[in-house]
């Protein structure tokens, strides 16, 4: 036998192992298995090993051909064994193919002598039949496999490729746009007349048959999407305990929210899914674009319980669902009024390039909290494939119930669909935190089912409370005075006037000690580290070695509604257009107050829009721990404890995520 490269002779079997002599007297003992799956391993002497019939194959064969093909069959087993298939017991063999007269030879040439053919014709066919079966008695004419363009010139075949490549980001259009490209791209590369040109029909026909799969002539969204599917192949996403790995994205959900003004806009969702457990971690809307706090404060609601809210039905609670809850309290005594949702501390979240995501503010509270951030790779959404489809599920399951849902594009979206927009930012807030408590996470996902019982899919909770069985639960509990950490920062100089950001001063009573003084920071030239709200620029927060200082606007009271980052930059732009000074700050405050009172009532869209936008931003977001921070330098300032862990009562559930974090 050849076994590893050489010749070897067998010189002992023993239960599942042989041992082994090679040519040249060494000796070894291997697993029968081992030895006859071997890629080059062969028995010396004796015919090949049959081969297993494809039966595929010959299923996509024509059924004439099939039945030409068990025709044959019939004769081989005739020669074999002198009977053809089906023949009655003790029926004799006819004349010329008994094995016991005629030896194979003389029943191969008696069987060449009934079907008019060749005796060695019927010995071609009897080898394939042996080595392969019914497969090799097959005429292989009709097992040809032929080319999708045909005959066509390989030339051209290339060209149309290379057209519908270039489809890929370009608006849809027909086929006959299409064939004038390719033959341009023809007649540049190879010159006019040179390549043959089929008819139009022909061309049709190529062109379908090369860009089937592409969606060339569909939707120009689905055609980009395929485009950025991986060349290899899609390997799922695992994770074997709560947080391991937490994907979080943000997208424009399909429906119109009111604000203040009455104008209607869609809302931004930000969420988190734990890949485990599928479970939306935390969901934020937001009436615009998202902020980088806006992500940070999805952190801060995913590591607090979701608290019971008036209204909310008692199923809700977590002492009604099949959650742990007792053996959680004992951990985590904030859980006393929670809802039915998990808290999740994640290891990794897993981000794409969007400026939210990579923003400083972000990174650091991550860095901060011990997370992990893993980006995903650009343009390749398979990389948070969870998440992605999340949004889809939630649009299907949640947003299309919604007045004012728009569908998720223009083909899809009814009329007038402003006009049926009802639902604030704040009150779609409610309804989607309690959607999750009711329509998702106690929804059987088909992602999630028990190794044991796999036909029956689990719910997000159910699998939490499987895996926290295992895995276990350790809060996090972070000091209100946190949030300030996760600020953007400026560094700035304490001057005779304050301190000046964006053409804003900032100035108290509280400064004096530090005007005109060195921070001691020398890598920042003694600037003095100040964090910043961008939803609320009426104030800054100044860190100093005694703890932080709360300093206002000099201009707060000249303006009479909050205001936010994008809301002073509008209002620079009035201020320039009108011909003031857009860097003189009072100028742009007066501009600011007339901002925020006319636009309510005014004809300008613009103004009203970012009027109201900057009181749905305060409402929602104004942060619970400004009141409690120390803002007097006194020599033996006040320490205050960490804040203790306590049940929740009914509070704003924004709030309470910010004063966590």
């Amino acid at each position: 036998m050849t076994y590893d490269d050489g010749d070897h002779q067998v010189v002992g079997l023993a239960g599942t192992s042989v041992r082994l002599r090679s040519a040249t007297g060494a000796e070894s003992v291997v697993l029968a298995s081992h030895l006859m799956a071997a890629p080059d391993f062969t028995v010396t002497g004796t015919e090949p090993l049959p081969a297993v019939e494809p039966s595929g194959l010959l299923a996509t064969l024509p059924e004439p051909v099939r039945e030409r093909a068990r025709e044959w069959e019939r004769h081989m087993v005739e020669i074999e064994t002198g009977l053809p298939p089906g023949t009655t017991p003790g029926t004799p063999p006819r004349p010329g193919y008994d094995p016991a007269a005629f030896s194979l030879m003389e029943r191969m040439a008696s069987k060449a002598r009934e079907l008019g053919v060749t005796v060695r014709t019927v010995q071609s066919r009897r080898s394939r039949y042996v080595r392969q079966g019914l497969w090799g008695l097959v005429d292989q004419r009709a097992t040809q496999v032929w080319e999708a363009t045909g005959r066509a010139d390989a030339r051209l075949v290339a060209a149309i490729r290379e057209a519908l490549e270039a489809e890929t980001r370009t608006s849809t259009g027909t086929r006959s746009r299409l064939i004038r490209r390719v033959i341009n791209l023809v007649q540049a590369t190879h010159g006019e007349g040179v390549v043959p040109l089929p008819s139009q029909r022909t061309f049709y026909k190529l062109i379908d048959a090369l860009s089937a799969g592409r969606h060339t002539f569909g939707s120009a969204t689905t055609r980009r999407q395929t485009a950025n599917r991986p060349e290899g192949p899609f390997t799922p996403t695992f994770a074997d305990r709560p947080g391991e790995q937490v994907q979080i994205d943000s997208t424009p959900l399909d429906v119109m929210v009111v604000i203040d003004s009455g104008l209607t806009v869609r809302a931004d969702l930000t969420i988190a899914v734990d890949v485990a457990t599928r479970t939306i971690c935390a969901a934020v809307l937001r009436p615009m674009g998202t902020k980088a706090v806006d992500a940070s404060l999805l952190l801060a609601r995913m590591l607090v319980p979701e608290p019971m809210r008036p209204g909310w039905s008692a199923s809700l609670r977590m002492a009604a669902s099949r959650m742990p809850h007792r053996r959680l309290l004992d951990v985590d005594t904030r859980m006393e009024q929670a809802a039915a949702k998990p808290v999740i501390v994640p290891d990794t979240v897993v981000i794409d390039g969007g400026k939210v995501f990579v923003s400083d503010t972000f990174i650091r509270a991550c860095d901060r909290l011990g997370i992990s951030v893993q980006r995903a790779r650009p343009r390749t959404p398979t990389d948070k494939g969870i998440v992605e489809a999340t949004f889809s599920a939630i649009s299907t399951l949640f947003a299309q119930h919604l007045a004012g849902y728009t569908g998720r594009d223009v083909s899809r979206r009814g009329e007038r669909v402003e006009e049926r927009a009802v639902w604030t930012v704040p009150e779609l807030q409610d309804l989607l935190d309690e959607w999750l408590l009711a329509g998702w996470q106690t929804r059987p996902h088909d992602a999630l089912r028990d190794p044991f019982r796999p036909k029956r899919p689990m719910s997000p909770n159910d699998k939490y409370a499987s895996l926290v069985a295992a895995c276990g639960y350790l809060p996090l509990v972070l000091r209100g005075e946190d949030y300030l950490e996760l600020l953007p920062v400026a560094w700035r100089a304490v001057n005779d006037y304050g301190i000046r950001i964006n053409y804003r001063t900032y100035d108290s009573a509280d400064l004096g000690p530090l005007r005109r003084q060195h921070s001691g920071h020398a890598a920042k030239r003694g600037l003095w580290e100040v964090h910043c709200d961008p939803y609320d620029l009426s104030k800054v927060f100044v860190r100093t070695q005694q703890g932080w200082i709360t300093v206002p606007w000099v201009h707060l009271p000249l303006v009479s509604a909050p205001f936010a980052d994008f809301t002073w930059q509008h209002s620079r732009r009035l201020a320039a257009e009108a011909g003031q000074d857009d860097t003189n700050e009072t100028a742009v405050a007066r501009v600011l107050d007339e901002l925020l009172t006319r636009a309510e009532h005014g004809p300008d869209t613009r103004s009203a829009r970012v009027a109201s936008r900057t009181r749905v931003a305060a409402a929602v977001h104004a942060p619970a721990v400004a009141p409690e921070i120390e803002t007097n330098l006194d020599p033996e300032p006040e320490v205050h404890p960490p804040a203790a862990v306590a049940g929740f009562g009914v509070f704003d559930a924004h709030a309470e995520a910010e004063r966590w974090l």
